[in-house]
């Protein structure tokens, strides 16, 4: 039996199955990952990206990080995938459980998900730091420099900056999710970003499947390693 058959079985045998995913699931979309050959972080800025996307960097340079952040954070042509759409498919057979993202591009919601929980936040929810008025992904791109509300408090999107702890809620869902799962499917991450990466440690089943073009460095600990995109292989999971 090969891996992707495997993996259908344990699929097919499974009604509380959760998906942890990463950048992978969404580059198949047309979004830039950080840490691919020719993601953002090999691009060149005055700063690098981690700095840019840092908390202390938003504070002191709030226009130079909107800058980055509209041309760069924001890809709101971008349509769910593949692999979106067959977790969406598990959800609603009753298989799937939940889907644990590190993405911050609402495609999984935007697929037809309910029970997402995304570690790092969403770029298309954005609050006043003064009176917490609620503000859409769209309000954000068409503004200049350094977005205001209408009571003139500064509008920070709701996404998890370097130097900033993930929310606590989201955080224990996503963590009691991973440990009463049978199946764990971890997709289009390599596990190098913590504590996201961290959240493995929560599952103590025995199907661990890792689903990665490249190695990463789980692959020791698990009970299934599949090489290869994340949209193909779940396309064949019919």
């Amino acid at each position: 039996m090969n891996q992707v058959e495997q993996l259908r079985q344990w699929i097919n045998e499974s009604d509380n199955i959760v998906f942890f995913g990463g950048a992978g699931v969404s580059t198949e979309s047309g979004i830039p990952d950080f840490r691919s050959v020719d993601g953002l972080y090999n691009q060149q800025y005055d700063y690098p990206p981690e700095t840019i996307l840092s908390h202390t960097f938003y504070r002191q340079n709030t226009e130079e990080f909107y800058r980055f952040y509209r041309n760069k954070m924001l890809c709101l042509d971008a349509k769910p995938n593949a692999a979106h759409l067959k977790l969406v498919q598990w959800e609603r057979e009753g298989k799937l459980k939940a889907v644990v993202t590190q993405n911050i591009d609402g495609l999984h919601q935007a697929a037809g998900s309910q029970k997402v929980y995304e570690l790092h936040g969403s770029v298309l929810r954005n609050f006043c730091e003064s009176c917490h008025k609620f503000y859409d992904v769209n309000y954000i791109a068409d503004s200049e420099g350094a977005p205001k509300c209408s009571c003139g408090g500064s509008i920070k999107p709701d996404v998890v900056l370097y130097e900033e702890g993930l929310d606590q809620n989201t955080l224990t869902g996503a963590i009691r999710a991973i440990s009463q799962a049978d199946v764990l499917i971890v997709g289009g991450t390599s596990l190098a970003v913590y504590p996201a990466a961290g959240l493995l440690d929560y599952y103590s089943g025995n199907k661990l499947v890792l689903v990665n073009k490249t190695p990463t460095a789980r692959d020791g600990i698990a009970d299934l390693v599949v090489q290869g995109s994340i949209g193909e292989i779940f396309s064949q999971l019919d």
